[in-house]
């Protein structure tokens, strides 16, 4: 059962601020790929393509002298622990399930190792499915986060996407079922 849509989280201002200010563009792109790669991994298809829209929501431009530097970024940025609390109170306002609302939110904030110690991060399927569809959208220097999509084109995509969301979940659902 699906408690809130890509759709709706696309209209929601919260999203519209902060998710068009890291790529609007990128967010659809990151839930495509992984609503593809939740079948490959056997995840929930719902909370991997919210998860992946959603992985972005705490961005902060790192600006030096006017312009964009992606070092300073890299130095400084926290956007995953930010973009994790972000998402979990808008999935909570809208109705989301807490439980899912809660693992959305870890998967955003292990999206990513890039704010933690050097080490190995040990993730579950549904957070390594959100690392692998950032993973397969970036481009070098973070342009991934410049690409343009008209809100009328992202509409369109993300209920198309809810669509295929909806389909793969009720094979997904009787699949849990029967192992569960």
């Amino acid at each position: 059962m699906r408690y809130v849509t890509l759709s709706q989280l696309f209209e929601h201002p919260i999203t519209q601020k902060y998710v068009k200010r890291s790529g609007m563009a990128h967010a659809i792109a990151c839930a495509y790929h992984a609503f593809r790669l939740a079948k490959q991994f056997q995840v929930n298809p719902d909370h991997a393509t919210k998860a992946a829209f959603l992985h972005d929501i705490g961005h902060y431009t790192w600006y030096r002298n006017g312009q964009w530097d992606y070092d300073l970024y890299k130095e400084n940025d926290i956007h995953a622990i930010k973009g994790a609390e972000r998402a979990h109170k808008l999935l909570i306002r809208l109705g989301e399930h807490p439980r899912a609302a809660k693992a959305i939110a870890l998967a955003i904030l292990l999206h990513t190792d890039s704010y933690l110690p050097k080490g190995h991060l040990h993730l579950d399927p549904l957070q390594r499915v959100v690392a692998l569809a950032d993973e397969a959208d970036e481009e070098p220097s973070g342009d991934h986060h410049y690409r343009q999509i008209s809100d009328a084109r992202a509409r369109k995509m993300l209920v198309a996407l809810d669509r295929k969301v909806e389909d793969a979940l009720l094979s997904w659902e009787s699949i849990d079922e029967q192992s569960g």
